[in-house]
């Protein structure tokens, strides 16, 4: 669990992200248009804390992550870690980040080198950040981790191909354990495998977290996942935060429309409970990030939508206790919390 009492290890204030976007078959001095990724959202994570993000496809869950990591470059707003501001850092400063922030990607196969063995893909960031570590030390690290993830050492020298989805996302959490960073941003790391198989991923994940000390940040869909692992969520739409609070909290008592929609698309194993509840349905597509709704990105889809709405951005509400949410007819709601 999170130190409340700790200074945060990460600070993100009012972060965007944009890209330029040229239309296919534009003349080259079309002026290209501006996709917005990420726009404004704020959010602290404490040490040893937990903090998940949903969202549906292209809340620009991912992009966050990558402006996190360094890999995307922000448009504004800042990102301190470690009381460090990412844009004021220099080549070594950036190097120093990047052992402390590792990321666990969403497509286990894809993010593994079909050419290298597992042991050096796991040893390769140690290798590239500590070039004149023994060998015998690094094997020894490799084989440790290897054993700590649940796979057997012996396996050290197959390949990406022989190992099945759940195996080769163990070995990317092995490589990204392996510098052991203070962060672990783990994008989605469990859509892409069976249901049984996420259990243990994501129970794998918990455990090495509270062991290792780590800080946290798991992006996902699926509501009851993020809350089996999570102290606190924040939900995202269309680059735009939406609300955020304790992740029982949430789950249990959400205020905004859009979280609410969002919950009640989780299905209770319970046939009584989830033929009773109310299910709010959200109506009609996301909007194109090139060409996002003025206001609240989203009035288009919310049941609760004035005219006032689409003229300015929302007001971010604070309701205590850390429950923050971006919506001027924001209104509790008893949702029964997924399993």
């Amino acid at each position: 669990m999170s130190d409340t009492t700790k200074e945060p290890i990460l600070s993100v204030q009012d972060l965007a992200v944009t890209f330029d976007v040229r239309p296919e078959g534009a003349w080259p001095w079309t002026k290209p248009l501006k996709l917005h990724a990420v726009g404004g959202v704020s959010f602290d994570l404490k040490p040893g804390e937990c903090l998940g993000v949903v969202g549906e496809s292209g809340s620009g869950k991912s992009t966050l992550a990558r402006a996190i990591v360094g890999t995307v470059p922000s448009s504004g707003g800042r990102i301190v870690f470690e009381g460090k501001d990412l844009a004021a850092m220099d080549v070594r400063q950036r190097r120093g980040h990047r052992k402390d922030v590792q990321m666990i990607f969403q497509d286990p196969l894809a993010a593994l080198n079909p050419r290298m063995p597992v042991g050096d893909i796991i040893a390769e960031p140690l290798v590239t950040h500590y070039p004149n570590t023994p060998r015998a030390e690094v094997k020894a690290r490799v084989a440790e981790l290897m054993e700590r993830v649940g796979l057997l050492p012996n396996l050290i020298n197959r390949y990406p191909h022989e190992f099945s989805g759940g195996q080769c996302q163990r070995i990317g959490i092995a490589r990204a354990l392996i510098l052991r960073p203070k962060l672990l941003i783990c994008d989605e790391p469990v859509s892409a495998l069976d249901v049984s198989v996420q259990a243990q991923v994501v129970n794998l994940l918990a455990e090495l977290r509270r062991d290792m000390g780590l800080s946290m940040i798991f992006i996902a869909h699926d509501l009851s996942v993020v809350k089996h692992i999570s102290d606190r969520i924040v939900v995202m739409y269309l680059g735009r935060f939406m609300e955020s609070a304790a992740a029982r909290k949430l789950c249990t008592r959400p205020e905004h429309p859009y979280t609410q929609a969002l919950i009640s698309s989780v299905p209770i194993p319970d046939p009584v409970k989830e033929r009773a509840r109310k299910r709010p349905v959200l109506e009609g597509e996301l909007p194109s990030p090139l060409r996002p709704p003025s206001g609240c990105v989203f009035r288009t889809r919310c049941p609760k939508a004035q005219d006032s709405c689409a003229r300015n951005l929302p007001a971010i509400s604070d309701l205590g206790e850390g429950h923050l949410v971006a919506c001027p007819f924001h209104a509790p709601a008893e949702v029964l919390a997924p399993a």
